[in-house]
């Protein structure tokens, strides 16, 4: 079997792995980082974003040789020093989430939303970004809000 290596959340790892091994099994099963949900096994529901090389991928589609040498940041790796991310945050203040399984894709697409559009990002640019991303219990209300307070506090 090959074996892949790559820095997840900053620490070097590696691991084997057989060819057809989704990123998301190699994080979840190989690695233990269990905040990555599986929703879809489709690339429907973007409960399984990650950051690769600082863009978000859905890790169900990603096999995890294509990660050789990455970097990868997982909803495990976005707190700091014992502090919450201003997303994981703003999703707390705002009460973004119910049951909270889309809860890890949805603060990783938006950490990416701001990176990529900065602070002024608008509720049509929020809804659209987050078209791959499903939550059943909400009607994203929450949500859009949650990434707006956090791309204020973001920039």
């Amino acid at each position: 079997m090959p074996t892949v290596s790559m820095t997840v959340n900053g620490k070097a790892v590696s691991g084997e792995v057989e060819a057809r091994t989704l990123l998301v099994e190699f994080l979840r099963g190989n690695l233990g980082l269990t905040g990555t949900h599986v929703g879809c096994d489709t690339s429907q529901c973007g409960a399984c974003v990650i950051h690769l090389n600082g863009t978000a991928v859905k890790s169900c589609t990603t096999l995890a040789l294509q990660a050789e040498g990455a970097d990868v940041t997982t909803i495990e790796g976005v707190a700091s020093n014992g502090d919450l991310h201003p997303m994981q945050e703003a999703f707390r203040e705002n009460h973004g989430l119910q049951c909270g399984f889309c809860t890890p894709g949805m603060i990783m697409a938006g950490i990416d939303m701001v990176n990529r559009h900065g602070g002024s990002l608008d509720e049509a640019t929020i809804r659209a970004e987050l078209e791959g991303n499903l939550c059943r219990c909400t009607g994203y209300h929450n949500i859009v809000k949650s990434i707006a307070a956090a791309a204020k506090t973001m920039s």
